[in-house]
């Protein structure tokens, strides 16, 4: 099993695991549709990711993308044909507990998990002949999932996408009313998504709601401000929450991924 360089297992309490993860399972199985195809990625003994690609094209851009809270991979399953239209495969991947994955989620294993499943479709985009770029996305949630491999990976990811991202866990907790600072962390834990934004030098697309209830508007900003490349760019839903966010923006929000993955 591939290991991150943080150890967030401080962090897999009972307490706080129940605030950030909401999984839902999958029984409908894979969809009749063209160009899709399941995966079952083993990380552990006995556990598997399981991930689903919308392939449109071996020379296409490739996205390797991790979803949000509550969502499982067969939620895309309707949006991937919008990627399609611009031109991108869409890999999409869930967490343990998730969809059709085993085991159970934790911030710790969400982390690990994302370099097995990064490694796994970069050979398999490599062994099947697959000529695209590849860019990570990470919606939410995913967004952690995301910036650790943009963080870890400069060399193989041509580029980071970041949807209603947020820079600081704890903030996030303490606004939901969870009593983060009698947890005593280190500021080494607390910092360590902002540290890892400020190590990006790749091109870096923050996409973000005006009026996101769950993620403010202002955790984008501050992945915006903090990431050090100078080839980034913000796109701001304008009258978007957190969950209409692609259907309030739709030719905006795909509008400027075209733009990303094809400068």
């Amino acid at each position: 099993m591939v290991k991150s360089g943080d150890d967030l297992s401080v962090l897999d309490l009972p307490e706080i695991l129940q605030f950030v993860f909401f999984p839902r399972k999958d029984f409908g199985g894979k969809p009749s549709m063209e160009g899709v195809t399941d995966y079952r990625i083993p990380v552990e003994d006995e556990v598997f990711i399981g991930c689903r690609s919308h392939i449109c094209g071996k020379d296409f851009p490739n996205i390797l993308y991790f979803h949000g809270n509550g969502e499982i991979v067969s939620d895309y399953d309707d949006v991937a044909p919008l990627f399609k239209g611009i031109g991108a495969n869409l890999l999409v991947a869930d967490y343990r507990g998730y969809g059709f994955s085993s085991g159970t989620p934790t911030l710790s294993s969400m982390i690990e998990d994302a370099h097995n499943i990064f490694h796994f479709f970069v050979n398999i985009l490599r062994e099947e002949g697959y000529t695209g770029k590849l860019f990570v996305m990470g919606r939410s949630l995913g967004s952690a999932s995301a910036l650790e491999l943009a963080c870890n990976y400069q060399e193989q990811i041509s580029g980071v996408i970041i949807e209603s991202g947020f820079a600081n866990l704890f903030d996030l907790l303490r606004n939901i009313g969870f009593p983060v600072d009698s947890l005593n962390l280190s500021d080494e834990i607390k910092n360590s998504t902002l540290s890892k934004i400020r190590s990006i030098n790749i091109p870096v697309l923050i996409i973000h709601a005006q009026y996101d209830n769950i993620i403010p508007l202002t955790e984008g900003m501050t992945i915006f401000e903090n990431v050090p490349t100078d080839r980034k760019r913000m796109l701001v839903v304008p009258n978007a929450d957190h969950n209409n966010i692609m259907i309030m923006g739709l030719n905006k929000y795909f509008g400027v991924i075209e733009q990303f993955v094809f400068q």
